[in-house]
């Protein structure tokens, strides 16, 4: 901070008393430059500077054009859309300012043909935001559950009230592009909430106020041209760099480029991010052994640059990292918007140099505004107002104190010091709040109303009831890219060893216990086909239930970035799946099927696998029903494992009986009907059994078991229609594992 040459924040004005600044104005600067300080920039400011490098490079594209005016392009952004370089004549120029100024690069990244896409595609966006609110309701402590059951109706006992909830109050700013905003404060004060409006992805009666891009608010276009970077880094572990962001572009680009096109420019994009090393290694996560936590980050922000956003938001990149990792990871940041993209990212706790890198910052507290402006002005202003630091210090720690309340006026004691943080908000809403606000009206034209934020969740309604309105590729396409990616990442469960070891040892068991069962001990041959029904209706039911819950985060990521439909996502999941659920059990019936001397025709065989096969698909949607319902793996699990236990009390091995208040729930059971059909499968509809047993004759030896059979016989349902059960089964899971995913995406 010593070294840094910036105009005084007090410039032209007086400094006053901390006890009489409410009432002073200071002709201060809230991060716009001027056209002196463009053309005439300090000796100390870095050749980076992103307004400066902005405004150059549009005076070197648009030098052959006198019509528009230098000072038209210094004063402010044009008030509704700014031009794109297709639109000024320039279809295959590329200059890159981070690492020389107005030059040229001497290499192209990509190809003609790819370059002219991706230059297209991008144009300069300026955000604006005033008076952006943002309330939700919570219920009153006094109301809780258990008040509520042991409460009594009467005068006294306590009524259900809403509160609300401030999130946000009255937020304004601006940031152009080329510039990186910064947003500070501690945890809880309505960062994450303010980028997610910004962004486009906070929508409903709750939100006012105005979020604006060139002018107008935002639109589809708008948002397809905004990169949304999350703060936790939501990758599939299993694919390498590379394949992450090839099957990114291949859903992302438009299909008007063909694939070696979109890897060429998922390429370009991994040269730029600094990728090259890592590119062929594993993304892992906290249990799996990949990329390092800025490396994973980098990825993370290449997913999004591979659209070349106009507008990039990124909330807390820097967390988890170290001082060297968030440095580097904040220079990617300052490079691209260096090349003209506007930059708005939370941070909460940046070290000295790192906040050097930002031009603007935003200073919340409790969801106010305490600062907003020039990184470099911030401790000139706060000292303005009576508050600075008693020794040298990061002045991104010092803003974090102020916005903690930790910090207290010059001559004042701990008994008689302010409320910190009513004092700055006092002092932001009377010295800069006016004049921030006034420049974002000025460059709008805009009539400060209570408006409610509509367009943005129209927006977002019409994609969710359309189905993916933001999509670019066909469905089929999607849907086969989606495929791909899915047995890709899931190739090391197809044949995972302990679960191969698992089904071995289960089919081993099987037939050892009952080797070479004779045919005419009836019993041991129901109990053996019954183990069967048991073994695979829980075994891929309780591996449905974690599917949907474990992709949940990347599912809603990629939903709200519009790259996919959710049925090609849904369907990709369904077909994509097939071969893990179906090798394991032919191997299993493969083995068991033989050991236990079960009917030694070829015929009977295969129909015991395809019933067997079909069994295992209606269980596993029933895993997948309550998985997508419930979105928690550990609940989800719990519930399916009771429901099974249920199904297979009820499904007719280990009571023949079933009390009549229960008896509804064998009609539910997948068991109920698999073992019938399993059953039909060895011995036809019942006869040969009851023969078998000694049935015909009036006083055979197993008197309770024929008793049985002839009332099973005489209810038992007819083969086509269990299968037709089963199949109405198979399909209603599955509808309604979609409608659940349909329901969590709304």
């Amino acid at each position: 901070m010593k070294n840094r040459k910036s105009s005084s924040f007090l410039k032209g004005g007086t400094r006053v008393p901390a006890g009489s600044f409410r009432s002073a104005t200071y002709p201060i600067s809230v991060g716009f430059l001027s056209q002196k300080q463009i053309n005439t920039p300090s000796s100390g400011s870095s050749i980076n500077s992103i307004y400066l490098n902005y405004s150059t490079l549009i005076f070197s594209l648009l030098s052959s054009h006198p019509s528009i005016s230098s000072s038209s392009l210094l004063s402010k952004p044009p008030p509704y859309s700014s031009p794109t370089f297709s639109q000024v004549g320039v279809t295959h120029t590329h200059t890159n300012m981070a690492e020389n100024l107005g030059e040229p690069p001497k290499t192209p990244p990509m190809d003609s043909h790819n370059f002219q896409f991706i230059m297209s595609s991008c144009y300069p966006i300026t955000l604006k935001f005033i008076d952006v609110c943002h309330r939700v309701k919570v219920q009153n402590e006094a109301t809780t559950t258990i008040t509520k059951m042991f409460s009594t109706p009467g005068p006294t006992s306590p009524v259900q009230t809403s509160q609300e909830r401030t999130i946000l109050n009255n937020i304004t700013g601006m940031v152009s592009p080329g510039e990186i905003l910064a947003v500070l404060g501690p945890s809880g004060s309505g960062k994450s909430t303010l980028l997610n409006a910004l962004a486009g992805r906070l929508h409903g009666h709750n939100l006012t106020g105005s979020v604006l891009a060139n002018g107008r608010k935002l639109t589809k276009p708008v948002l397809k041209r905004t990169g949304f970077v999350t703060q936790d880094d939501v990758l599939y572990p299993h694919l390498t760099v590379k394949e992450t962001l090839v099957f990114c572009s291949f859903l992302r680009l438009p299909n008007t480029l063909s694939k070696p096109e979109k890897i060429s420019i998922a390429k370009s994009v991994i040269v730029e991010l600094g990728l090259e090393k890592c590119e062929n290694t594993i993304i892992g996560n906290s249990f799996i052994r990949g990329v390092s936590g800025g490396e994973r980050k980098r990825v993370s922000i290449a997913h999004e640059m591979l659209i070349n956003p106009s507008l990039l938001v990124l909330d807390e990149p820097t967390s988890g990292l170290d001082s060297t990792a968030a440095h580097r990871l904040v220079s990617t940041l300052k490079s691209l918007a260096a090349k003209g993209k506007t930059v708005v990212t939370s941070v909460h706790q940046p070290s000295s140099r790192v906040y050097q890198m930002f031009d603007k910052v935003l200073v919340l507290s409790e969801g106010r505004s305490i600062y907003f402006g020039k990184g470099n002005e911030a401790m000139n202003y706060f000292e303005s107002v009576g508050f600075s630091p008693s020794f040298p210090m990061n002045p991104a720690d010092f803003l974090l104190d102020l916005a903690n309340g930790v910090c207290q006026l010059e001559g004042t004691t701990e008994t008689d010091k302010p409320n910190v943080k009513q004092v700055l908000v006092s002092s932001y809403n009377s010295l800069l709040a006016p004049r921030v606000k006034a420049i974002c009206m000025e460059a709008t034209n805009l009539i400060p109303t209570e408006t409610k934020i509509q367009s943005t969740g129209s927006a977002t309604k019409t994609r969710n009831r359309n189905g993916c309105s933001m999509c670019i590729s066909t469905w089929f396409s999607q849907f086969s890219i989606l495929m791909q990616r899915s047995l890709k990442e899931r190739k090391h469960e197809t044949l995972n060893s302990l679960r191969v070891f698992q089904v071995l040892a289960a089919s081993l068991l099987v037939g050892s216990m009952w080797w070479h069962s004779d045919y005419h001990d009836v019993q041991d041959r129901l109990g053996v086909l019954f183990v069967i029904s048991i073994f695979w209706g829980v075994f891929p039911s309780f591996n449905a239930v974690f599917v949907f819950p474990q992709e949940r985060a990347i599912f809603m990521k990629e939903r709200a970035s519009g790259m996919y439909t959710l049925s090609s996502y849904f369907m990709a999941h369904i077909v994509g799946d097939l071969p893990m659920e179906l090798i394991l059990p032919t191997m299993f019936i493969a083995i068991t099927y033989w050991m236990t001397g079960l009917k030694a025709e070829v015929g009977a065989f295969v129909l015991t696998v395809l019933v067997l096969l079909g069994y295992v698909l209606v269980s596993q949607g029933l895993g997948l029903a309550f998985g997508a319902i419930i979105m928690d793996a550990k609940r989800a699990s719990t519930i399916v494992t009771v429901t099974m236990l249920a199904f297979v009390l009820t499904g007719g091995y280990y009571v023949h009986k079933v009390p009549s208040c229960l008896a509804w729930i064998k009609y539910l059971s997948t068991t109920f009907y698999s073992y019938r059909l399993l059953i039909n499968v060895q011995y036809g509809q019942g006869n040969e059994i009851a023969s078998l047993l000694g049935c015909s004759h009036r006083h055979g030896i197993n008197r309770a078991s024929c008793k049985f059979i002839e009332e099973d016989i005489r209810n038992q349902i007819h083969p086509g229609m269990s299968i037709i059960i089963l199949f109405f089964m198979f399909i209603m899971y599955r509808m309604i594992a979609y409608i659940a995913l349909r329901r969590i995406t709304s």
